[in-house]
């Protein structure tokens, strides 16, 4: 390496890093975005419950959500794709009401399916789909909660949801029920 070669790299990556944007949140959740690379935020966070630890990973994208819940390790577990979903008739129907009405009813048809390791009765699936269902967007999520603990799924999906409230990601609650 060329004499002065170290001070230049390190003087180009906190160029990269000041253009990234990286923070710590009060809650010691790390975060950074890149507005110029199509609005991607990246947040990560640790939170340990019952002497189980729990990791996570938020990738925001421009209109998909990717999320990794790790339980006491790094392992990526089993990966899910989760998107909502309306049949053909539906659509037509909802844009006849768009025209008449100002506003939508919202459809809670969601589609799941595992793209690496698990199957539909496995943690992720029911964590994807309500992601979905809470913030209309795509959703990839890896998780690697053991099968057989539904208290710890439930616990680690608070979590993750109440963190996808506090970024700004889930849908306002519609005021009106429909009949």
């Amino acid at each position: 390496m060329a004499p002065g070669g170290l001070e230049e790299s390190l003087a180009n990556l906190v160029v990269v890093d000041a253009a990234v944007g990286i923070s710590n949140g009060d809650d010691g959740a790390t975060t950074s975005s890149n507005e110029e690379n199509g609005g991607v935020q990246v947040t990560s966070f640790t939170e340990v419950l019952d002497d189980v630890t729990l990791h996570f990973q938020i990738i925001r994208l421009q209109k998909q959500i990717y999320a990794w819940i790790g339980c006491n390790s790094a392992k990526f577990g089993h990966l899910y794709a989760a998107a909502p979903t309306r049949p053909l008739h539906e659509i037509f129907i909802l844009v006849i009401i768009v025209l008449l009405v100002d506003g939508y009813a919202q459809n809670n048809a969601v589609s799941v399916t595992n793209i690496l390791g698990g199957g539909s009765d496995n943690a992720g699936s029911g964590i994807a789909r309500r992601i979905v269902l809470k913030t209309g967007l795509n959703v990839i999520l890896a998780c690697n909660i053991p099968k057989n603990s539904p208290m710890l799924e439930a616990d680690a999906e608070k979590m993750l949801v109440q963190k996808l409230i506090n970024l700004g990601y889930a849908m306002p609650k519609s005021n009106g029920s429909s009949s």
